[in-house]
């Protein structure tokens, strides 16, 4: 039984893809280089996951200016506040990131501190961590206050408390308390209320990350982004040749600063979720490039003394349908989520349609290529003439 095929490409398509290797090097250089520029001086749009600071997502009821609610969030002393839309304009959603955690001040809490100590019997130090938010932590030992005591000295302090919680004593025959005080949320949640008290502003989350943690969170993506492009060109050394790999990180690499890129000159927010795509773009395009090698390595033994580059001509014709056909379906797979999909889920597809288009050029004009360049160029180093018949000796294992 024979069965139709429908072929997106013709099976004898001969694009000289090596001879267009150093248009594409020259086009790939360009490209990186003009992310890397702008990502150096202009900076990425970080997100609270790696810039620190609090997160709030506020929903009208009708259409905001969102240079208002910048003016008012600036107004009440937060120099660095961005607004941004955040769904469909129609949602009247917005996004306020402020850079600071706590809004008292260490003397604020020094008041509070010893306010408590004149009434209560205190142990040890009280504990307050601005990068946590208006929290501190008082510990009793005898007999405690109660919450409503607690809360009226604080309150009489100057200080306005949120909520105080009753946790356990560290050591036996203590008790603890974490006094909240009015923080970021009570005060522009208020203010919003009364500048726009017709739009029914709600707050719908908050997000609260200290700058140690997000500077730990933005340095641990970046490692695993590293640590995932080594572990690959480690498995293509051994399932290949390690004579492969510089064309593999050279690839990876391209499509990696391609992906960031989209975040560097689209100005969207660059957070965790941002590091998943990179990693799986980086995954996605070593994929197709293992694809092609496979097929070097097959005609090794079957096209005998041909030229590597004309080998890699060959491989790279062959398999042109299934890499082409299968970066379409994936793209199509992101369709549905380009159009219907806000926030990180839009910021998730459209990098990755980014990342998908880089992968498949990568197979094409970067990986394997790059690996007949890189093979020439070790050649004239050791003052030998290319041998145009060589190839990696363990690609024809």
């Amino acid at each position: 039984m024979q069965f139709k095929s429908f072929d997106v490409i013709p099976h004898e398509t001969k694009f000289d893809f090596v001879g267009k290797r150093y248009i594409a090097v020259t086009l790939s250089l360009i490209a990186n280089l003009a992310v890397i520029l702008w990502a150096v001086f202009h900076g990425l749009n970080f997100g609270v996951d790696f810039a620190g600071g609090t997160e709030m997502e506020v929903k009208f009821a009708q259409t905001v200016d969102a240079g208002a609610i910048r003016k008012s969030v600036e107004d009440l002393g937060f120099k660095d506040a961005s607004v941004q839309t955040y769904g469909a304009e129609s949602e009247h959603t917005y996004l306020i990131r402020v850079g600071r955690i706590a809004l008292m001040s260490q003397e604020d809490v020094t008041r509070v501190v010893q306010a408590v100590q004149a009434k209560f019997p205190v142990q040890g130090t009280p504990h307050f961590n601005p990068d946590v938010g208006d929290k501190i932590d008082f510990q009793f030992q005898g007999t405690p206050p109660t919450p409503d005591q607690l809360r009226a000295v604080v309150e009489g302090a100057g200080a306005r408390v949120r909520d105080v919680r009753e946790e356990a004593g560290l050591t036996a025959g203590t008790k603890s308390f974490a006094v909240i005080t009015q923080g970021i949320q009570d005060k522009i949640e208020r203010d919003l209320s009364t500048r726009f008290g017709e739009a029914k502003p709600d707050v719908r989350r908050v997000e609260y990350v200290g700058p140690a943690v997000g500077r730990e969170l933005r340095n641990q993506g970046f490692k695993a982004i590293l640590y995932a492009m080594g572990l690959i060109v480690v498995y293509v050394g051994l399932r290949f040749d390690f004579r492969f790999s510089p064309g593999v990180i050279i690839a990876i690499t391209h499509d990696a600063i391609i992906t960031l890129g989209y975040f560097a000159f689209s100005g969207r927010e660059f957070n965790l979720t941002s590091v998943a795509v990179i990693l799986t773009v980086v995954g996605y395009s070593v994929n197709d490039t293992v694809v092609v090698y496979d097929r070097i390595r097959e005609n090794q033994g079957k096209l005998k003394g041909k030229r590597l580059a004309d080998l890699v001509n060959v491989s790279i014709n062959e398999v042109l349908g299934r890499t082409f056909l299968t970066s379409f379906a994936t793209g199509l797979s992101l369709v549905g989520l380009l159009v219907y999909g806000v926030g990180t889920i839009f910021d998730f597809a459209a990098a990755m349609m980014v990342g998908i288009i880089s992968g498949t050029y990568s197979t094409w004009f970067v990986a394997a290529p790059m690996t007949i360049w890189l093979e020439e160029r070790a050649e004239r180093k050791k003052g030998l003439s290319p041998r145009q018949d060589r190839a990696p000796a363990r690609a024809a294992r």
